[in-house]
């Protein structure tokens, strides 16, 4: 499979990435944490359960679990904590930002962070081989259209009356905002390190004849094991504070039924970029390799902003910022296909 092919599945679970906020605009009378734990019930315990499950040969996944080593089980569940937090405030940061804006900012973060620390961490000298100066390249690249679509949103931010930034985006909080998808963007970056981290996960799941398409599926699990832990821990300390846990109860079983089926297409569809990038990844090779995360990342700010665009949230901007912002997601696309001149 060539690398376009292989940026192409990652695009798809690019899409889901970008569009997991929208289903939650159809939840009613939920405050924020009751949803969003609702949502990281399917994103993260049922659906890497079920996608591992089929998509390993019958009867082989507690099999491939039970021999993963014991160090790497728990280096992806501890980052996957530590993404968690990422997760957590990068949902924060869109409901302060908007789709379009907060996803931008946190994921150029957890680009930069995600792509160039674990090639680092391990020694490697960027400067010192084509392949390490093309990712120092991509990723400068992609945190270019970053500061684009940022100064579109700063271009925005002061173009606007402030009823026209609550009508757009109901809770809009720049500086609230900006602080936490810094958080959001630092702390998102371990996913990619529990992916490193369990490569010898990886290894068992291939000795158990799983499609080398779908080897780190059984990896997911303990990765997204740990982020749900994070999660779960700080939105049942918010319904707790805020006295939300009766959002469970307090609503008719139709706006209840109603309510799960949202927030689980939600976690569904942010699932879908963690499945399609595990799928990408494996194809990937040589130089290209280290860059998927910062692809994944590019392709998800470049359809954040697309979603942000239909839902209105750029309504009444200039044609300036619109410009710069169009300019923006062009060069984060670019930025996707600079590793294949290599």
């Amino acid at each position: 499979m060539n690398s376009l092919s292989a940026i192409g599945l990652i695009a798809i679970g690019s899409l889901g990435a970008a569009s997991f906020y929208v289903p939650f605009k159809k939840v009613k009378e939920w405050a924020w944490e009751s949803y969003w734990i609702f949502q990281g019930i399917a994103a993260w315990l049922i659906f890497p359960w079920l996608f591992a499950y089929f998509t390993v040969p019958d009867g082989t996944l507690l099999s491939i679990l039970g021999d993963a080593p014991t160090k790497s089980v728990w280096l992806s569940i501890f980052f996957g904590m530590l993404w968690g937090i990422g997760g957590l405030t990068f949902g924060l940061s869109i409901r302060y930002l908007g789709i379009a804006m907060g996803q931008s900012i946190a994921l150029g973060f957890c680009a930069a962070f995600g792509t160039l620390i674990p090639p680092i961490v391990a020694g490697e000298n960027l400067l010192g081989s084509s392949a390490g100066i093309l990712m120092i390249i991509g990723v400068s690249v992609c945190i270019a259209g970053i500061a684009l679509i940022g100064y579109a949103g700063a271009l925005k931010n002061k173009g606007l009356s402030e009823e026209e930034r609550r009508e757009a985006i109901k809770d809009f909080a720049l500086k609230k905002g900006l602080l936490i998808a810094f958080v959001a963007g630092l702390m998102s970056a371990a996913f990619n390190y529990g992916f490193e981290a369990g490569k010898p996960i990886d290894l068992v799941a291939l000795k158990y004849g799983v499609n080398p398409l779908y080897q780190s599926n059984p990896t997911l699990i303990f990765i997204l094991t740990g982020g749900f832990v994070t999660n779960c821990v700080y939105c049942v300390f918010l319904n707790i504070k805020n006295k939300t846990y009766t959002d469970y109860t307090s609503v008719s079983v139709s706006t209840f039924i109603n309510n799960i089926f949202f927030t689980f297409l939600a976690g569904f569809l942010w699932f879908l970029q963690f499945h399609f990038f595990g799928m990408g990844k494996s194809q990937l090779s040589g130089s290209i390799a280290p860059f998927a995360w910062s692809i994944l990342m590019a392709l998800n700010i470049s359809l954040g902003n697309i979603w942000g665009i239909a839902l209105g949230e750029w309504k009444g901007v200039s044609a300036k910022t619109m410009l710069v912002l169009i300019i923006g997601i062009l060069v984060l696309i670019l930025s996707t296909f600079v590793v294949s001149l290599n």
